[in-house]
């Protein structure tokens, strides 16, 4: 480890890591001299990250696969512990928006789908790569959320409750590992960022108007660095 690569020899492992604001994390963490396993369901943009990462003197390894699929996250967990002991850093990025819409017109298979994206995905993430991160000499789980989570908001309700419950879900994590003084949870709120998800969202909003995901990744990257308190949640503002 030095001064210019405080993660150097620290594994990372970000999902969501084709674009936005996961892209720029995984970036960030490579920047920092971390190796960052690179997930998401796009293999081609996840190799054009890569890409950058390995221009820019950093190194990245991509695991294209759909997190939704509990086999496929068991076998990228058995595949990352074959070849290192610990993991330092989990980032819980991927999300999916679905549609704004009243709670009654909620498409109850959206719905299932979504919650299966921002949700059961983040579980089975946890739940398979717990034993290396009780095994890093400090690991750091950052799970991405939404205002919306804990502002409901008219038409949000599918997304909202969806990333209510992953927040529920990571910080009884936080309470749980608490005593092992090792784990530390972040919950990330980025605000108002430029990313395709809020482009969905907010089709006639200009896009310069908002900050880039590089401004959330700088405030990920040093929550990571910082000797933070386990279980806080911290919104990103510009």
């Amino acid at each position: 480890m030095t001064d210019s690569k405080p993660l150097a020899g620290k594994l990372a492992l970000v999902t969501g890591a084709s674009r936005g604001i996961g892209a720029a994390t995984a970036e960030a963490l490579a920047e920092a001299g971390a190796h960052v396993i690179l997930v998401a369901r796009t293999g081609k943009a996840l190799e054009d990250v890569e890409e950058r990462i390995h221009n820019a003197g950093g190194s990245a390894t991509i695991a294209p696969l759909d997190i939704t699929d509990g086999e496929s996250i068991a076998k990228l967990a058995a595949a990352v512990a074959g070849r290192w002991q610990a993991l330092d850093v989990l980032v819980l990025n991927a999300a999916m928006l679905g549609s704004l819409t009243p709670v009654e017109h909620i498409d109850a298979k959206e719905y299932s789908r979504l919650i299966a994206t921002n949700l059961l995905a983040p579980q089975a993430l946890i739940a398979a790569f717990d034993p290396m991160l009780r095994h890093a000499e400090r690991a750091d789980l950052v799970a991405v959320t939404s205002s919306v989570g804990s502002e409901p908001r008219a038409f949000w309700g599918a997304y909202g409750s969806s990333k209510a419950a992953l927040e529920t879900l990571v910080l009884s994590y936080a309470d749980e590992t608490e005593h092992v003084g090792r784990i530390k949870v972040h919950v990330v709120d980025p605000g108002a960022t430029r990313t395709r998800m809020r482009q969905l969202a907010f089709p006639g909003e200009e896009p310069s108007s908002v900050k880039p995901p590089e401004v959330v990744a700088k405030a990920i990257l040093e929550r990571v660095m910082a000797d933070a308190i386990t279980g806080e949640r911290i919104r990103v503002e510009a």
